[in-house]
């Protein structure tokens, strides 16, 4: 149960709706109080601003002195992605896609593919793409 929980509360979509809900309580509220001409709610509307700039203030000066965890934090994740890459189709997509768009290959280098049980250069692996990488990983001439 707790398992289930903590997936649930770390899934996007919910995190995207709680903030979108959110979002539309805090503007109805400055709506509201301005057509109106209710000082209560300005007041609220006024007060939720300021804490989400010093949120956004908090949340950028955490980054900014964590960033070495965050890179490393960012990595890891990268990295098991790569490891799962054929297990599941929308992470693949998502990979190639970044792949391509930021025109890199793995998380630091092509290496990076030898952690993956489908392209490592194992004499032991039976797969066709053994030693090789993804094809979002080959860049494009563009002199043609």
């Amino acid at each position: 149960a707790e398992a289930a929980m903590a997936c649930l509360v770390m899934d996007p979509t919910i995190l995207l709706i709680v903030v979108g809900v959110l979002t539309f309580l805090i503007t109805f509220c400055g709506c509201v109080g301005s057509l109106r001409e209710n000082i209560c709610l300005l007041q609220t509307f006024s007060i939720c601003l300021t804490i989400i700039f010093l949120l956004q203030l908090v949340a950028g000066v955490l980054g900014f002195v964590f960033s070495d965890k965050a890179r490393g934090k960012v990595s890891e994740i990268i990295n098991g992605a790569i490891v799962h890459y054929r297990d599941d189709l929308d992470l693949q997509n998502l990979i190639d896609f970044g792949q391509k768009e930021f025109s890199c290959c793995g998380g630091v280098s092509y290496k990076d593919w030898s952690q993956n049980m489908y392209f490592n250069c194992t004499a032991t692996n039976p797969s066709r793409e053994r030693c090789s990488v993804p094809f979002s990983c080959c860049l494009q001439d563009t002199d043609e």
